[in-house]
């Protein structure tokens, strides 16, 4: 497959479930080259890997960058034409490659480019007017192949890049830590008349929160109050961004008012679990208001990072 060639996929880590990630890069076809991003420092992990599996390179971002910052270093260092961001809870069919290598040889124009789920358990792509009514496209125009579809977003877990249509390699807002990057980049290239399509034939089976350490539902609580810190922080950062703070308030006014009576509920209750939910959800977005960063970590997981404590 020659085009794959030109390909080269680049997966974030962070103390990633080495079964899982194994299953991610044994379904990925070996004539393209494999970037791992570890935010860490974790040298072992890097000789193990490049130990077994030859095309594959491990870089050590030395922190933890999360998804943005984490998917922007591994691009800075992609010589392709192509790269295709994928999470490493993200296993690929096995005829994946060989649809990808139909559409690179056909040079069909495109910007982004997002896969199908097999499991159905989440929306693979869409359209702005269904998350934000304010931001709306002509979608009017069909797409001349019978497998794509075009459309406004596709999700993060997998997302082939033209790389000749960008010119940076700082793609992601790296004020995000987790969620919402994706839609911010591709509101980007729908504002540049980019092409965005989903592929039919393209199928990947995502586990989903399998990524990192820090999402691992194993960890229970603190894995809660970490995406619902970080989903509430994007929410309103996202809208602010887009569309002005006081948009940004009035969408999510209602949340900030239900997770601080539900934290209130809660504790007279003494549900704990539910309690802190609520607490990580109210000053989540609470911190994006105050136009503080995105900071919040799982402090447990990260005991050396002194910068995320």
């Amino acid at each position: 497959m020659v085009c794959i060639k030109d390909l080269t996929i680049v997966i974030v880590t962070f103390r990633t479930n080495k079964k899982i990630l194994f299953k991610c890069l044994d379904s990925i076809n070996f004539s393209a080259h494999v970037i791992i991003v570890e935010n860490s420092n974790d040298s072992d992990f890097k000789q193990m890997l490049e130990s077994k599996y030859s095309n594959l390179n491990v870089v050590l971002s030395g922190k933890n960058l999360g998804y943005g910052a984490g998917n922007n270093f591994g691009l800075e260092r992609v010589k392709t034409k192509y790269a295709l961001i994928l999470n490493p809870d993200v296993i690929v069919e096995k005829n994946f490659f060989e649809e990808m290598n139909i559409y690179l040889e056909k040079k069909i124009d495109f910007h982004l480019m997002g896969s199908s789920q097999s499991n159905n358990k989440f929306d693979s792509a869409g359209f702005f007017n269904d998350i934000d009514k304010k931001m709306k496209f002509k979608n009017e125009k069909k797409s001349a192949y019978d497998s794509l579809v075009l459309v406004d977003w596709i999700v993060g877990c997998t997302m082939l890049f033209n790389l000749e249509k960008f010119n940076t390699r700082k793609l992601f807002d790296e004020n995000f830590f987790l969620y919402f990057e994706e839609f911010d980049l591709c509101r980007t290239v729908k504002l540049n008349n980019g092409i965005i399509y989903l592929s039919k034939k393209m199928i990947i089976d995502h586990l989903g929160n399998k990524g990192s350490l820090a999402t691992d539902a194993e960890y229970g609580l603190q894995t809660e109050i970490f995406r619902n810190w970080h989903w509430m922080w994007s929410t309103f950062y996202y809208f602010k961004k887009q569309h002005g703070y006081f948009y940004a308030v009035y969408k999510t006014y209602g949340k900030l008012f239900r997770s601080l009576f539900k934290m209130i509920l809660f504790t007279i209750l003494f549900n704990r679990f539910k309690r802190t939910v609520y607490y990580a959800r109210f000053f989540g977005i609470i911190n994006s208001m105050l136009g503080r960063k995105s900071w919040y970590r799982v402090k447990s997981l990260e005991p050396n990072d002194q910068e995320n404590l």
